[in-house]
């Protein structure tokens, strides 16, 4: 095989419920946790509320609902009936949605969570109501299942109010180096020196690879560590990805990359305007591998997207640890501010043996706890102030148990031939 070369406040009573941590679970050291390989899958722009407001009445009550009669003004007619939130009744949309710096800090609008219509005004959506649309398990009915068969989170944020590249760089590196937008990326106008959970685990001799299916934005030519070294050949098509699994030669750590940029049902990111059950089939896909894995009985897979999306979420970001002393890179006219905010909230999940059985965690977690899962995990240094403050997730397991030791069942993941014929009508995404 080839490998690629790519140089609110609403109920606050709940979030002061118990959390029904386990024994030691938040403490466990690295030789108490049974994971030997850690996965993680980040799919793109979708809020908590967008796609699991509802869960809460579809068989996980300890999730936080969306409130009733949630609602955004009408931009254009603020002082008229406002547009509240809906259930849609198409899966692509007719243009992207708005998920910026400046958009974002809109949307919240210092914890109101109202700007989401105004930032979305589109010439096909006059009233930006597209952002207040969400989907049940009649449209994600494998999402409902994992959702409520393993262990998940209801507050789980994004780790800046901004767009793809700066979240993903936290995931990796616990920062973005001050960047708040796709800029230095694409085209390639440079690269990161800084150091990176690839320095890490490469100092450490613990095995990882990225797995693509399109074409790498785990790395995307930003870290000069991968690119000038043998690290280059870790990253490897999708087809890999399969084959190790079945093989029980998945890496120590590995990062799943989906289609980022194509048609509408191709495109498996989950990014609108593109179909979002191509997506979830992607992700069923993945995880459906690694049931069927010998290193099945070792692993934790992890979840997560990247941002919001631009769409709704009732859930004000609460304050964040900045990273470091690195300011971010704003251009006249945007919004000021700092890296000592969350984004939105965004769906996350623990799909492993030891995953706790239909659980909600409602601590505050980002990408940066993942990676220090990771760094938990395998006796890495933390990278920042924001990494090494993060809570490592372990709340979602109980490692005195392999609840899944045999994998549970889920439903197939669909696509509707109606909704890819409808999605075949509306232009395609274009970028992250």
């Amino acid at each position: 095989m080839l490998r690629m070369r790519f140089g609110s406040r609403f109920m606050s009573a709940l979030l002061l419920a118990p959390l029904l941590v386990g024994t030691g679970a938040s403490t466990a050291s690295a030789a108490q946790i049974p994971i030997d390989h850690v996965v993680v899958l980040m799919q793109e722009n979708r809020s908590f509320d967008s796609y699991f407001g509802n869960l809460h009445f579809r068989g996980q009550p300890h999730t936080l609902p969306e409130p009733p009669g949630a609602m955004n003004p009408d931009p254009t007619n603020p002082n008229g009936p406002p547009i509240h939130a809906f259930a849609k009744t198409q899966y692509c949309e007719v243009a992207d949605l708005n998920h910026s710096w400046n958009g974002t800090h809109q949307q919240i609008n210092g914890g109101r969570m109202d700007g989401f219509t105004a930032t979305n005004v589109d010439v096909n959506d006059p009233t930006g109501s597209r952002a207040m649309g969400s989907y049940d398990q009649s449209d994600l009915p494998y999402y409902y299942a994992l959702y409520n068969t393993f262990a998940m989170g209801d507050r789980y944020f994004s780790s800046a109010p901004t767009q793809t590249f700066p979240n993903r760089l936290y995931l990796l590196a616990g920062t973005s180096f001050g960047h708040i937008r796709n800029d230095n990326f694409l085209p390639v106008t440079g690269e990161f020196s800084q150091r990176s959970v690839f320095d890490s685990l490469d100092e450490a001799g613990i095995t990882w690879k990225v797995y693509a299916a399109q074409y790498p934005f785990a790395i995307a030519f930003l870290f000069s560590h991968v690119r000038e070294t043998a690290d280059f050949f870790k990253v490897f098509p999708i087809s890999r990805y399969f084959q190790d699994a079945a093989a029980g030669t998945l890496p120590q750590v590995a990062f799943i990359d989906p289609i980022f940029v194509a048609p509408n049902n191709i495109e498996n990111d989950e990014h609108p305007p593109a179909n979002v059950q191509v997506g979830e089939k992607f992700t069923s896909q993945v995880i459906g591998a690694l049931f069927a894995s010998p290193n099945w009985s070792s692993s934790a897979l992890f979840l997560t997207y990247d941002e919001h999306g631009g769409y709704y979420d009732h859930i004000a970001p609460p304050a964040a640890v900045m990273p470091d002393d690195i300011p971010p890179l704003l251009l006249p006219g945007d919004v000021p501010g700092a890296f000592d905010m969350y984004g939105p909230r965004v769906p996350a999940v623990v799909v492993s043996p030891y995953s706790r059985p239909h659980f909600v965690s409602h601590v505050v977690n980002d990408h940066t706890s993942i990676l220090h899962f990771i760094e938990n995990r395998f006796g890495l240094p933390t990278l920042t102030r924001r990494d090494a403050a993060a809570n490592p997730m372990l709340e979602f397991f109980d490692f005195s148990h392999a609840s899944f030791a045999t994998p549970p069942s889920l439903p197939d993941a669909p696509v509707f031939a109606a909704q890819a014929a409808y999605c075949n009508t509306v232009p395609s995404n274009t970028l992250p």
